[in-house]
């Protein structure tokens, strides 16, 4: 077809590796460009998302679309082979339910008890745990959260499944374990280990150096202002 298909990403953004798992999934190719979204955002960039100015951002025929989840939804209704999002309204809506409450409730919160401190962060943990909870009681012993394959929720959920533990790490701060939550950790081992996903993950130790470096940073920029 001589199609124009670019993805403008960061090889840490969980936000843009979703598109990639769901690109591969699809089997579709494009062309991939990596952002320096910290230190130096690219005149394209800037051009295809003017409004936000972040990744990911998919141009398709020149056309660009952002925001993850609107992508993973655009990416879906253009490419029909390998549905990611149920073809049933109802639990269509309903995984576009659990996205926007793994995206506005889980991951604010859980970035929160990585990176606050005292009393915020121990609020912060409590509030975590909670989400989580109410996350792993939608699996209902389910494989994944859409059954019997990788669906729109679990490409959502892919920071919970993949960043949260080096992360936790980093940080000194447990959220997500076995213990905790048994079916979500057996959920996050399963999703990571599906080859398509785990071929379009980056390597847990550069995650755990980079957000190691991340709080020293902040810790040190915290210390001087006291």
């Amino acid at each position: 077809m001589g199609e124009e298909l670019k993805l403008f990403g960061s090889w840490g953004s969980p936000f843009s590796r979703r598109i990639e798992i769901a690109l591969k999934i699809k089997g579709v190719e494009y062309e991939y460009l990596e952002e320096d979204i910290i230190h130096n955002k690219s005149a394209l960039l800037l051009k295809y998302n003017p409004v936000h100015k972040k990744v990911p951002v998919l141009v398709h025929n020149s056309k660009p679309i952002a925001e993850s989840q609107v992508i993973l939804e655009y990416i879906d209704e253009t490419w029909n082979d390998n549905p990611i999002l149920p073809r049933d309204p109802y639990k269509r809506a309903m995984a576009r339910f659990w996205a926007k409450f793994i995206d506005e409730k889980c991951v604010p919160t859980i970035w929160k008890s990585f990176m606050s401190g005292g009393p915020e962060r121990e609020k912060a943990h409590e509030e975590a745990c909670e989400l989580l909870s109410t996350l792993e009681g939608e699996l209902k012993g389910k494989k994944f959260f859409g059954g019997e394959t990788v669906g729109f929720v679990d490409i959502v959920a892919s920071f919970i499944s993949h960043w949260v533990g080096p992360v936790q790490e980093a940080a000194g701060v447990d959220v997500l374990t076995e213990d905790k939550f048994p079916m979500l950790y057996k959920w996050a081992e399963e999703f990571k280990n599906c080859p398509v996903i785990k071929e379009n993950l980056p390597p847990r130790d550069k995650i755990l150096a980079f957000f190691k470096a991340r709080l020293e940073m902040l810790t040190s920029s915290y210390k001087n202002r006291v």
